[in-house]
């Protein structure tokens, strides 16, 4: 355990105070030595009063304990985030806040790094779907992990994709989000689902009704356009080597558009609300309320706790004060 100064009120503010008092203290020294003999203040009196500026002046600046600690305080609000990463979300259709185009995954990722903005001290969990799905992000407090998560992702190769499956991620999910709910049963949980909402895949896709019990909320997020674009066959836009994925039936590019259809069904099932991404919408405008609820928790990451220690001073200040209150009632009798 170390010692340091940690302002309270910011270093501007009591650097001010603890000159201002510093300056009072020196002060009122230097009145007493040239006044000696010309004035009634006593030498306790004079040391009582320099003693209260010193005091107010370190208090200020606030003394305090640095500690290292693996114990968080973090809300009681768990966010689940699943991610599709099918070729289709290659497609440079999307807008996100802004009227620039860029890819769907890229509006993903910017989602995902305003969903941690917007909660700091949530627990997060990732999950990227799409032939398969994955829990990449056990649920951890760690925003930072979950930054880097999204920033790492690619959309998987046209090769390994039999058409796209909205319900791919349906049983990791439910797996991912009763291990949750047993866990930490009064928390706040919230599944984010961000797709494009394109449903390629012959099979019927099986209703996300299931996830209910175990969500508080959930925010189903579209990206991309009605109007659609081509996919990239490499899954990247590059405009010097444009390569598309073409369709069987008709031999020409295939087209992907964004679902709003498809994803307003899924909000409905889950018991949420969905919001399709532009140049006016993000997830910023429709995120649902952090819990009220605070629980402690352990992580790998050392951390420095910083502890005022302000008591101390405190009840000396009391005393001093307490005194000089004590010393001015005596001299007010006497002066009567």
């Amino acid at each position: 355990m170390t010692w340091t100064l940690s302002p309270a009120l910011g270093w501007p503010v009591g650097c001010a105070i603890a000159i201002i008092m510093l300056v009072c203290a020196i002060g009122g020294i230097v009145i007493r030595v040239r006044t000696r003999g010309a004035t009634d203040q006593s030498v306790s009196a004079c040391v009582r009063r320099t003693l209260i500026c010193l005091l107010v002046a370190l208090a200020a600046l606030t003394p305090s304990t640095v500690s290292s600690t693996t114990s968080k305080a973090v809300n009681a609000t768990d966010i689940v985030i699943a991610i599709d990463t099918t070729s289709s979300m290659a497609v440079n259709d999307a807008t996100y806040g802004s009227s620039e185009t860029i890819s769907r995954l890229a509006a993903a990722k910017h989602a995902v790094h305003d969903l941690t903005d917007a909660y700091p001290a949530a627990s997060f969990s990732a999950v990227r779907f799409g032939a398969s799905a994955s829990l990449d992000v056990p649920l951890t407090p760690d925003t930072l992990a979950i930054d880097n998560w999204a920033d790492s992702l690619n959309v998987e190769s046209t090769t390994a994709s039999s058409g796209s499956s909205l319900d791919t991620p349906l049983d990791k999910l439910l797996l991912t989000l009763k291990d949750i709910r047993q866990h930490h049963a009064d928390d706040t949980i919230v599944l984010v689902l961000i797709s494009d909402g394109e449903q390629t895949a012959t099979t019927t896709r099986r209703t996300y009704s299931s996830l209910r019990r175990y969500v508080t909320d959930a925010l189903v997020v579209g990206a991309g356009s009605t109007a659609g674009g081509n996919i990239p066959a490499d899954g990247l836009v590059d405009s010097a080597n444009e390569t598309w994925v073409t369709d069987p039936a008709t031999g020409q590019p295939g087209v992907s558009k964004l679902s709003p259809d498809t994803l307003n069904t899924i909000a409905d099932e889950l018991s949420g609300k969905a919001i399709m991404l532009d140049a006016t919408h993000t997830v910023t405008n429709s995120l649902p309320a952090a819990s009220k609820q605070w629980r402690t928790s352990i992580t790998a990451k050392t951390r420095q706790r910083v502890t005022p220690v302000v008591w101390p001073i405190a009840i000396a200040l009391c005393v001093l004060l307490a005194w000089e209150l004590g010393a001015w009632i005596g001299l007010s009798r006497r002066l009567l």
